[in-house]
Formats: C-alpha cells, sequence, structure tokens
C-alpha cells in the first residue's frame, strides 16, 4: 500500500485525465456524438477502448484510487487520446514516470537558447539529465579549475566527487556534496531506468566512498537556490548567490546561475 505523500500526485493525474477526456470531441476519433450523451467529450469506456485499458483500471486511474501507473500505460493513453507534446510531457510528469518515448538528442534546446549563459553577468552553465554541463560561460570556465576549464569530462557529480580541486575549491565540501546527491536523487527519480543514469551512479558508487555514504542516506531534495561560497586558488575567496531554473520546453536541463552575493553570514 502506497503511502499519504502518493496520493496527491494520483489526484493531479486523476484531475488532468478527466479534463482532456472532456474536452475531446466524440467526431475527432470517429464515434457518433449521439443525443444521449448526458457529459462532455468522451465516455470513460470510450477512452479505455481508445487507449487499449481495461473500464475498471481507467476508471480507477480517472478517480485517483491507490494503485500503481505504468509508464506503458501513461503512454497507451497519450497515443490513445492523441495527445500534443506538452499534452505528453504532462500527463507523464503528474504521473511520475519517464516517457519511454522521450525526445532524443535532436530535441536537445537549440544553440541560441544555450548560448543564453553569455549574456549573464556571472558564472552560469546549463546541465543536462545526467549533470553534465552543456554550456558554459567564460566566468563559469574561471571559477571552476578542473571541471569547466580544460577539455574533458564534464559532470558535475564526477567533478565533486572524482577530482581533488572540488575540495578545495568548494567551501564546507562534506555538506555541500551531500545536498547535491540528494537534488540529483530528486531530478532523477522518473528516470530510474535511464541507462546512462544508473551508469553514472554505480560508476560514483564504487569510485567514491563519500558518493556512496550520501547515495545511501536516500535523501531527496529539489534543486533550489542559496549562498554559495568558493576558495579560488587565484581569486580568492568568493561569495554567490545561487539560482537555478529549469528550461521551458526542455524539462531536462537546468539553467544555474551564481550572482554576486554579500559576504555569507556566521550561522
Amino acid at each position: 500500500m502506497k503511502g499519504p505523500d502518493s496520493i496527491a500526485p494520483a489526484l493531479s493525474l486523476s484531475a488532468f485525465l478527466r479534463a482532456l477526456r472532456e474536452r475531446q470531441s466524440p467526431a475527432e476519433f470517429g464515434l457518433a456524438a449521439g443525443a444521449r450523451r448526458r457529459t462532455p467529450g468522451l465516455r470513460r469506456e470510450e477512452v479505455a477502448q481508445l487507449c487499449g485499458l481495461s473500464v475498471t483500471w481507467y476508471t480507477w486511474i480517472e478517480q485517483g484510487r491507490d494503485v500503481s501507473v505504468s509508464a506503458s500505460t501513461l503512454a497507451r493513453l497519450a497515443r490513445g487520446l492523441r495527445l500534443s507534446r506538452a499534452e505528453r510531457s504532462y500527463l507523464f510528469e503528474v504521473g511520475g514516470k519517464r516517457d519511454p518515448e522521450r525526445p532524443g538528442h535532436s530535441d536537445d534546446p537549440p544553440e541560441e537558447v544555450l548560448a543564453c549563459v553569455d549574456a549573464i553577468d556571472g558564472p552560469a552553465y546549463i546541465l543536462d539529465r545526467t549533470w553534465g554541463a552543456r554550456r558554459w560561460n567564460a566566468k563559469a570556465s574561471r571559477l571552476f579549475a578542473g571541471w569547466l576549464d580544460a577539455d574533458g569530462e564534464k559532470n558535475l557529480l564526477r567533478y565533486i566527487f572524482l577530482r581533488p580541486e572540488a575540495r578545495t575549491l568548494i567551501l564546507d565540501w562534506t555538506s555541500r556534496a551531500q545536498r547535491v546527491v540528494a537534488e540529483f536523487r530528486a531530478a532523477v527519480t522518473a528516470y530510474s531506468d535511464d541507462p546512462d543514469i544508473r551508469r553514472l551512479v554505480e560508476e560514483l558508487r564504487v569510485g567514491s566512498p563519500d558518493f556512496e555514504r550520501c547515495w545511501e542516506t536516500q535523501g531527496g531534495l529539489a534543486r533550489e537556490g542559496g549562498e554559495r561560497a568558493f576558495d579560488h586558488p587565484t581569486m580568492g575567496l568568493l561569495h554567490y548567490q545561487q539560482v537555478s531554473l529549469s528550461l521551458a520546453g526542455w524539462s531536462d536541463y537546468r539553467l544555474t546561475m551564481l550572482l554576486a552575493a554579500p559576504t555569507i553570514r556566521n550561522r
């Protein structure tokens, strides 16, 4: 049995499916509108038939019952109801699953979107779903010695846990590293079957006892901003306010900006 925390996503999925069903035109699916329809849109049994599901199962999902809805079921609903790309993306988001037909590399953000980092007055970078840096500006390159200042590995987690430069650059490395792992775990929950993410996690668990310890705590936190401090080998002590945003239309990508901030207060 699921806990109380599972109910809210189920109700969100329920509300979305009901809204989708009620605004569909029966004629668009080759169904007679009929004078005896008491509700707008499609009937539940019609949605079930269009999507290859049993009427009982679809009814339970739309009612928000405490059931586990698989990614394949969501895919059937998306195809059967002929959802747009945005509607399909939202369906999987509220369903808490990774879309098995998620667009690939060709649907990455275009160059003009990635280039937004150059307009930011402070270190800025864009991470993909595995937290590999896809674009960064010159200030980020100067700040992150050993990560963004040279050719080679660009994954943020590998940098933090496998490169010695990170431990001296990032102030309070231990607590920051633990929080980063919790943020990553929360970010990839819906992509637990992604082979790239699974390989990354296993590599880090083997290669870094610190990552293994943080991962085993089972913590999960939303990626958010806050005060960040660095002890740079040439620029000295630096303080920033971090702001992180998802890219609209490319939910796998995250823009992080480090903006000038006053000295961090003592706690």
